[in-house]
C-alpha cells in the first residue's frame, strides 16, 4: 500500500480561522466535519471501519492534524478554558515531532532527568527545528521552575 503524503493545513488553516461558536459548532466532528481532514487530507467522514477492512485508509489517516487542534484551541478559548487552548496549540506544535522524539521530551522534563543545558538545547531545537515556540517557551520555563527549586540533574 503506498500513502501519497499531501500537506493539507495550509488549506486547513484558512479554516481555522473561521469563528467557531461553540454552542453550535462543538463537537467539530458532528456539527462542522467540513473543517476536519486527515494529515492526507481525508474527509473525517471517510475514516470508517470498512475503508480500515479495505486497506483504504493508513496509520497517518487516523493522526490529527494542527489545523484541527488549533480548531480545538479556539473552541476551549471561548468556553473559558484558556490553559487547555494552549494546551492544544502546543499539541498542534508537536504534531511536527516524531513519537520517539516527544517521549524523550517528556522523559527530560521529568525533575531531575536533565540539566538546565540540556532543557535550554531542547528548547532551542523545538523552535529552530520545529517552529515550536510555544513548546521551546514551556520547556525554557520549567528550566527555571526546576532551577528555583533545585530539580535540575546535578
Amino acid at each position: 500500500m503506498t500513502y501519497v503524503e499531501v500537506d493539507v493545513d495550509a488549506k486547513i488553516d484558512a479554516e481555522v480561522d473561521v469563528d467557531l461558536d461553540p454552542r453550535r459548532d462543538y463537537p467539530l466532528a458532528a456539527h462542522r466535519p467540513d473543517l476536519l481532514r486527515t494529515p492526507t487530507g481525508r474527509r473525517i467522514d471517510e475514516i470508517t471501519m470498512s475503508a480500515l477492512l479495505a486497506g483504504e485508509i493508513g496509520p497517518e489517516d487516523i493522526r490529527i492534524t494542527p489545523a484541527t487542534l488549533r480548531l480545538q484551541a479556539q473552541i476551549a478559548e471561548k468556553v473559558g478554558l484558556p490553559q487547555l487552548a494552549q494546551n492544544f496549540r502546543r499539541a498542534a506544535e508537536l504534531t511536527s515531532l516524531s513519537d520517539e522524539d516527544v517521549l524523550t521530551i517528556y522523559n527530560t522534563l521529568r525533575p531531575r532527568a536533565a540539566t538546565r543545558e540540556q532543557l535550554t538545547d531542547i528548547a532551542d531545537r523545538l523552535e529552530r527545528d520545529h517552529g515550536a515556540t510555544l513548546c521551546a517557551e514551556l520547556v525554557r520555563e520549567a528550566a527555571d521552575v526546576y532551577e528555583r527549586r533545585g530539580i535540575l540533574a546535578g
